[in-house]
């Protein structure tokens, strides 16, 4: 071996390459380390000789030829390109309910106008008019982490796959990704307890809607509020999975009078689970409380109304999520990735719009879903790895109501235990 290391060093001082000569895989016990001390390093791929996979620390790679196709033919280096622009696609789009109840932050604390109401005063001949006293702000802060998972793969099983297979591994991925950041979201909705981040060394509060933590909500036209106002709030009935309209009623009123819902293109939902979707199809204006009747969407089973349809009915969807119908003004979605026993309201103006309820913050210079090389650089899919980095967090208190139905009366509000 000694020899033979000798000789190709010669070989490459002399620059006596063979043309077109087929590439050769050493195996794993040689490498380029296996040369004498203080010679100089050889350029093995100008001479046509690559390092073979040797096992070593990571416990994946333990011998044999490095792959470039797999069974059925696919170049491996062309499928992590295909992955990659997967992923770029993937990045571009949002689940219709993650693009409809955020909107996305670039900043770890941001602060959020809470803007007053200001009136005109009757003008006086020689006095100036009160100035406008400006625009109080409500810092919101954002935590940051980041999230990954190992894909690895040993010479045997490429050995052996085929490119479905590896497609495969990427789509779990895909989904395990959908559900990380579905989770977060849903996490800032539910959770009403406040918590705090550490940024560059100040500590910062991380803030659910409102919670009865002594915030004053800003007043809105003559709308005030206490420091003990909260959005997370129990259904009035005293019997278990029962709510009527005048709950539905003080979901509205609550978003209502803090602005949201009143303004063009602005549109409050409210979300059930299936589970509990049977009252609110129910409602019919006149009995028991209620001042509407539901009218189901254009997607809903065809019914016979007792009398005309002022209005028309709602479309079957709104950006993509299953709407079932309207009761007034809201509009009913049922989506079974809500926790059943709870109802969930919200303002939205649409897909990332300002107005929207929680705050999505990600690293701009690696945003989105990410897939990094592993070691060996020329063969990208062998022992890679994915990250997102990521935070969700409520940016605007007052935009969203969450109704505990399963708790009676009295007891508080209990946080599902999905999002504890």
């Amino acid at each position: 071996m000694q020899s033979h290391n000798i000789a190709l060093l010669e070989a490459s001082r002399q620059k006596l390459y063979r043309p077109a000569a087929p590439k050769i895989v050493l195996p794993g016990f040689a490498s380029p380390r296996g040369i004498h001390r203080g010679m100089e390093p050889i350029d093995w791929r100008k001479l046509g000789l690559y390092p073979g996979i040797a096992g070593g620390s990571r416990g994946v790679n333990t011998e044999g030829d490095v792959l470039t196709t797999t069974t059925d033919g696919r170049d491996l280096n062309q499928l992590w390109a295909d992955f990659q622009a997967i992923l770029g696609a993937w990045n571009a789009q949002r689940q219709a309910i993650i693009n409809f109840l955020t909107f996305t932050v670039t900043e770890p604390v941001e602060d959020v106008p809470q803007v007053p109401t200001v009136d005109f005063e009757e003008a006086s001949e020689f006095g100036e008019p009160k100035r406008i006293r400006g625009v109080s702000y409500f810092s919101l802060a954002y935590d940051f982490r980041w999230y990954d998972i190992g894909v690895s793969y040993t010479w045997k099983f490429l050995l052996g796959a085929s490119a479905n297979q590896l497609a495969t591994l990427n789509n779990q991925v895909l989904e395990a990704d959908n559900r990380l950041v579905f989770s977060r979201v849903l996490k800032a909705i539910f959770n009403n307890v406040n918590r705090t981040t550490d940024l560059n060394g100040t500590v910062y509060n991380v803030y659910p809607f409102y919670n009865n933590d002594g915030t004053v909500p800003p007043p809105w036209k003559n709308n005030t509020h206490l420091s003990t106002h909260t959005h997370f709030l129990n259904s009035a009935s005293t019997t278990t999975n029962i709510y009527d309209a005048t709950d539905l009623d003080a979901i509205e009123t609550h978003l209502t009078h803090h602005g949201f819902g009143a303004d063009v293109g602005s549109r409050i939902v409210l979300m059930f689970n299936s589970a509990n979707t049977a009252i609110v199809r129910g409602l019919r204006a006149g009995v028991a409380n209620s001042k509407y009747d539901f009218i189901p969407s254009t997607s809903q089973p065809a019914f016979l109304a007792s009398g005309l349809v002022g209005g028309g009915q709602p479309a079957g969807t709104i950006a993509g999520l299953n709407v079932i119908g309207s009761w007034g003004n809201l509009l009913i979605v049922e989506d079974d990735w809500m926790p059943a026993g709870y109802i969930f309201g919200f303002a939205t103006g649409g897909a990332n719009a300002a107005d929207n309820p929680v705050g999505i913050r990600e690293n701009p210079r690696a945003p989105g879903l990410r897939l990094v090389k592993g070691a060996q650089p020329d063969y990208p899919l062998i022992d890679s790895f994915y990250n997102r980095g990521l935070v969700t967090g409520v940016r605007k208190r007052g935009a969203g109501v969450v109704m505990d139905i399963v708790t009676a009366p009295g007891t508080g509000y209990t946080i599902p235990t999905a999002y504890v």
